[in-house]
């Protein structure tokens, strides 16, 4: 099972679509706290629609539980910081795919905690800032789950 973990997520459609996307592919999502909303949030659940019951949600205190619970996974955390295509890497079952908050991304601390080649970006025409986080989100899944066959789809 692949995993997509939010840290500090701020926007709560963003989540809902997220969970949508989670619903659609397989992923498991992880949400860890700090949340900018609560899960009860009528944005968070119209933007899931009524994929909320279709997908596999837990929730963290810190992304230290979050590791500990998911287990011995790679991290790739992917930033508008990070070094390697999104796309040149070769995903694996039971990956671990991380995005930070909407407002600030991944801090640089916790970026340079892992290898050079799990730091992942999306490429972006030049000058521009940053995608989405559910449409981010929704590139790195799919090609993800390209990799691996599309397991478990139809």
């Amino acid at each position: 099972m692949l995993h997509l973990i939010l840290y500090e997520p701020e926007i709560p459609p963003n989540t809902g679509n997220i969970i949508r996307l989670c619903a659609n592919t397989g992923f498991r999502l992880h949400l860890v706290k700090p949340l900018g909303f609560a899960l009860s949030d009528r944005e968070l659940r119209r933007a899931g629609l009524d994929y909320h019951e279709y997908a596999e949600l837990a929730v963290h205190d810190s992304l230290a539980e979050c590791r500990e619970q998911i287990g011995d996974h790679r991290l790739l955390a992917f930033s508008t910081r990070g070094g390697h295509r999104y796309s040149e890497v070769g995903y694996a079952d039971n990956d671990a795919l991380l995005f930070g908050p909407e407002t600030r991304g991944l801090p640089q601390e916790l970026l340079e905690s892992l290898p050079a080649e799990q730091r992942l970006r999306i490429p972006l025409r030049p000058g521009n800032r940053s995608l989405n986080l559910s449409n981010a989100a929704a590139v790195a899944v799919y090609e993800a789950w390209r990799q691996r066959g599309f397991s478990g789809g139809g």
